[in-house]
């Protein structure tokens, strides 16, 4: 009974259009490239918006740090993916796409404030790394053709993300890919098991 109830959750999608589900990832690349936009074009820097770990006044990251981006090459690098990844989610596990998109969002940035090493943490990439990591994740879980193809579909994509996970570059947020990872598989576990 529960297994059926898990197919038709995921599955009962009312097969969302194409457009609509661009609309969720979409307002949030909207929001990246305003803040982008305000910090060019009034020379400011929104930085201090970032997640500074274990600090009171880091806590704002916790809303914010996925808006700020350092450069046009780094938002660039996580406004096709987002879109991508943020589309397919809504497209294809819509009944619940909103409690993942949130559980990426919200959980992967309170693991950086917790965890991560002492510095402004910005950018999108915890929450591309937690979409990326879902879609796999549930397909693996899953198991049924279309969960599988997706999945599989991801891994031939971005794969290269696994990288991402090591420490490498001291000016790269590796904390926010590997918690956004871990973020991800946890939320494809939780609504698999809450399912079965």
């Amino acid at each position: 009974m529960k297994k059926v109830a898990f197919f038709v959750v995921m599955n009962k999608s009312a097969n969302p259009s194409v457009r609509s589900s661009w609309l969720p990832p979409l307002r949030l690349v909207f929001l990246m490239w305003l803040f982008f936009a305000i910090e060019t074009f009034f020379l400011v820097d929104l930085g201090f918006l970032g997640i500074y770990p274990r600090n009171t006044e880091g806590l704002i990251g916790l809303l914010t740090a996925p808006l700020i981006h350092g450069n046009l090459n780094h938002l660039l690098s996580n406004t096709f993916p987002l879109l991508f990844l943020g589309g397919v989610l809504y497209m294809f596990y819509n009944q619940v796409a909103n409690q993942v998109f949130l559980q990426c969002y919200l959980i992967t940035n309170f693991f950086v404030w917790l965890l991560a090493r002492p510095f402004y943490h910005i950018g999108a990439s915890g929450v591309v790394y937690a979409l990326a990591a879902f879609l796999i994740a549930i397909g693996l879980f899953r198991k049924d053709f279309k969960s599988l193809f997706i999945a599989v579909a991801i891994i031939f994509l971005y794969g290269g993300l696994i990288y991402g996970v090591l420490p490498g570059n001291q000016g790269i947020s590796w904390e926010s890919h590997l918690f956004g990872a871990i973020v991800g598989v946890g939320s494809a576990w939780g609504i698999f098991k809450s399912y079965q």
